[in-house]
């Protein structure tokens, strides 16, 4: 082919494609401007337009989102419980020796304080919640199986079928799990009519006060409560003191109410931050079985937190006349020590018993089973002359000690802890 030809042909042919490029690129310019143009127009057109016309979505493309009926309702099962739940009434019940604690209680297992609530135990007859705190004890109650129901409460949802409960015959030595509902604070009661703990040098007036004795290779330790107020354990520590024994509650000499001791928890948590070995000791107020293994159970719920080095102490002494428990017997408090103590036994605990000498030798029965426990005795001599094996002594109640403000109890043991 001639060369120029050849030229021009070339020329011709990118002309072409020069051309058809053009005019696809005009066609899309034109289009996409026809596009923007339709969709403004069609947002101004349905502005004041209904979103449907003929059944159909019109050519808004989101106005879907803005249809609530577009998507099926979706619900959350957890808050569908929560507000089912809401206002929900359920009962805890116990049984100890012949007789039920009914607790009724809100969606957070706490009591309902405030109303008037009644029971109807099947074949015994109905029960009210008197002092509208959210319990009801039923005593005296023949051993076996009994249908419970809580009747109708007016803004309440109350269990529809009544509840297979058993009264059992008699008390178990085992820790009660639901305790912690019948603990109160010094805030819930009168602590100068319930708490009568109080250090005295000598409850029963048999002591005799003496100086501090010599303690060779045994441990020395003191034995606080809430009387000892703020204490700094530190220079407690730093003065010798290896091991601490520490109220963790008492029972009301007044009412029998199961009471934090105030200063527990900051006791237990600053004597172990000071490197000092603990133990606790609960004062008590039982006047039978079943209330001694409340008192353990209340003790052993309050310890569970912590670790012991030393044992779980009951503490029985006099109230100066003033006690619930001043005036039972022999045998029925001796019974109550064995209740208490069995019950932190079977918990896998160390469990001790606190008295003076007077006590052990006149108000217990050592010669039974008391005697396989840790015996902390008081007896305020410089020797005592107590006959009975014992494996703490607390010497004097006039101590000093570097951290505490007053007299602190005074105590050696012979543990080898």
């Amino acid at each position: 082919m001639d060369s120029k030809l050849k030229t021009r042909a070339v020329m011709t042919a990118c002309f072409l494609v020069v051309l058809l490029l053009g005019v696809v690129l005009w066609g899309n310019l034109s289009h996409s401007g026809k596009t923007k143009t339709s969709v403004a127009e069609s947002i101004a057109e349905t502005e004041n337009t209904p979103l449907y016309q003929n059944g159909q979505i019109g050519d808004n493309l989101s106005a879907f989102k803005e249809d609530s009926t577009f998507f099926d309702v979706e619900t959350d099962p957890f808050l569908e419980e929560l507000m089912q739940d809401e206002n929900r009434l359920s009962l805890i019940v116990t049984s100890i020796e012949k007789d039920l604690r009914i607790q009724i209680v809100d969606e957070d297992n706490k009591p309902v304080k405030g109303e008037s609530f009644f029971v109807t135990l099947k074949g015994q007859g109905e029960y009210k919640d008197l002092d509208k705190d959210g319990v009801i004890y039923i005593g005296d109650l023949p051993a076996g199986a009994y249908e419970l129901s809580l009747k109708p409460v007016e803004g309440y949802k109350v269990p529809t079928e009544a509840m297979d409960v058993t009264v059992k015959e008699k008390v178990e030595y085992v820790c009660i799990e639901d305790i912690t509902l019948l603990m109160k604070t010094e805030a819930d009661i009168d602590a100068e009519a319930e708490d009568t703990a109080a250090p005295i040098e000598d409850a029963d007036k048999t002591e005799v006060a003496g100086t501090m004795p010599t303690h060779g290779n045994s441990t020395l330790g003191i034995d606080v409560s809430k009387w000892q107020k703020e204490i700094d354990w530190d220079k407690v520590k730093n003065d010798g003191i290896d091991f601490a024994i520490i109220r963790c509650g008492y029972r009301g000499s007044s009412t029998g109410s199961l009471i934090i001791d105030p200063y527990f928890e900051q006791n237990i948590k600053g004597a172990k931050a000071a490197g000092i070995k603990v133990g606790v000791y609960f004062f008590t107020q039982a006047v039978n079985e079943v209330e001694a293994v409340e008192e353990a159970s209340m003790a052993l719920s309050l310890v569970k937190d912590y670790d012991l080095e030393y044992p779980i102490f009951f503490d029985t002494e006099g109230a100066g006349g003033k006690g619930r428990a001043d005036t039972i017997t022999v045998e029925e408090r001796t019974a109550i020590c064995e209740a208490f103590l069995s019950t932190i036994k079977n918990a896998g605990y160390d469990a001790g018993i606190y008295a003076s000498r007077n006590w052990y030798n006149n108000k217990l029965d050592m010669a039974g089973n008391l005697d396989r426990y840790i015996v902390w005795l008081a007896e305020y001599r410089s020797t005592p002359i107590y006959q009975g094996y014992y494996h703490i002594w607390q010497y004097s109640s006039k101590g000093k000690v570097d951290g505490i403000s007053g007299n602190v109890d005074m105590d050696i043991s012979y543990l080898g802890r």
